[in-house]
């Protein structure tokens, strides 16, 4: 695998969700009971290899700050998947205004 991960802005998440991207989130059950941003399918990242079925061709993937979402959209793109990973992750989504529902 490449050390480069193709990586978007989280102000053009909204863009790519409205062409048919998908939005993978990689954390913890507990992260994701604290808070998501709405629409985002959940699978840990620890679970992405055996789930692999279950996830989309063109996925936007996300986590807290974007670390383990970069490792996850290298794994995906290994895969021949389409993926790209969201910079910043939740965090800097809600910190540029992106929704978040409990």
């Amino acid at each position: 695998m490449t050390s480069e991960v193709p990586t978007i802005h989280a102000a053009d998440v909204d863009g790519l969700l409205a062409q048919g991207w998908r939005l993978l989130d990689v954390r913890t059950d507990e992260e994701w009971a604290s808070g998501r941003i709405p629409g985002s399918q959940h699978v840990p990242m620890d679970q992405v290899v055996a789930r692999l079925e279950e996830i989309e061709d063109r996925t936007l993937v996300v986590c807290a700050v974007g670390g383990r979402s970069a490792r996850v959209t290298q794994y995906l793109r290994a895969q021949g998947r389409e993926a790209l990973n969201v910079e910043g992750g939740v965090h800097g989504w809600a910190a540029g205004g992106g929704p978040i529902e409990a």
